[in-house]
């Protein structure tokens, strides 16, 4: 099985705006809301399509059904894909939530994960925050009581980011996205989410937006405190290429690769399934013979028995996120 590219799943939120398109090149029309593009996705109904190939018009959840072995390895079963994908546009700020764990999540729905996920930065506009946990000693008690006083802000962990800053969000973190920021997001194949705080704002219809206090509160890890983004390991390095290990979890693995100029890279199935996001420049890949071109935010899946080693070139420098199980 060759590599798979999808259609994107474009999703409109309030706190949307036009990079996903301006910058990334996905095809948004007219509106100035345009929040996420999810990239890979077997949830429910959003399921994403083959664009180009030979299983082109097939859906993600058929590729599971059918082709398991090819996109899993031998070893290892899935029902459902276990990542989904997406890229982001925080053009305003995102409600302040919390994701539950896959024990919790299944109590809410029994078709659901929990949501572990990570955050790598695209773009950020100076002084963008991201708000990353709670600050030491921060309970139940006085999260509850800020969050009924509008006083939330003043309990969490921020920081300012820049293009390149990685953040592993483990389920149970109170967190938001800060306006001004475009990023890259690998997670749990869940849409879980439980809204704490939404800032004071009105949904479109000019009404409060639902928030879900007692549920977020009951999901939220208050033994973890606050959480910073994390330092990369460079795991190899040449005159044109740099390897580094982002996040190593649970549920997933990033690893980053930085190309100069022309360099080339490779990624080998191992028995798993790569993702490939190009977050920077453009790549082309060549797997037994047969290319395709990744232009900026395009996103690739290697098959577990792809047919050989994928290896990608740069057309002038890029940077590459490859996303597989652990």
């Amino acid at each position: 099985m060759q590599p798979l590219v999808f259609e994107p799943i474009l999703k409109r939120i309030r706190w949307g705006g036009r990079r996903l398109g301006s910058v990334l090149g996905k095809p948004i029309g007219k509106h100035a809301d345009y929040a996420e593009s999810w990239e890979i996705a077997d949830h429910g109904d959003d399921q994403s399509i083959v664009s180009v190939g030979d299983f082109l018009n097939w859906t993600l959840r058929q590729l599971v059904e059918n082709k398991s072995h090819e996109l899993f390895g031998a070893e290892r079963i899935c029902k459902q894909f276990p990542l989904l994908i997406k890229f982001l546009d925080a053009h305003d700020r995102l409600s302040l939530q919390v994701h539950p764990d896959d024990e919790l999540a299944v109590k809410y729905d029994p078709q659901e994960n929990g949501k572990t996920e990570a955050w790598v930065i695209i773009e950020a506009e100076p002084g963008s925050r991201l708000y990353a946990g709670l600050k030491e000693g921060v309970g139940r008690d006085e999260l509850d009581s800020a969050l009924q006083a509008g006083t939330a802000e003043d309990l969490l962990h921020s920081f300012t980011v820049t293009a390149g800053d990685c953040v592993f969000i483990p389920a149970g973190t109170v967190h938001a996205i800060g306006e001004g920021i475009l990023l890259a997001e690998i997670q749990q194949m869940s849409d879980i989410t439980f809204r704490l705080f939404d800032w004071g704002r009105l949904g479109s219809d000019g009404e409060p937006r639902e928030l879900h206090i007692e549920d977020g509160l009951a999901a939220t890890d208050f033994t973890r405190g606050s959480v910073s983004p994390i330092s990369p390991r460079t795991i190899a390095e040449d005159d044109g290429h740099r390897l580094e290990e982002l996040v190593r979890g649970e549920y997933f693995v990033i690893h980053r690769h930085t190309l100069k100029n022309r360099a080339t890279a490779s990624v080998s199935p191992d028995n798993r399934f790569h993702v490939l996001m190009v977050v920077d420049g453009a790549v082309t890949l060549n797997c037994a013979g047969e290319t395709m071109t990744l232009d900026r935010g395009r996103t690739a899946l290697v098959p577990a028995e792809c047919d050989g080693e994928v290896q990608f070139a740069a057309h002038d420098g890029a940077v590459v996120i490859d996303s597989f199980l652990p």
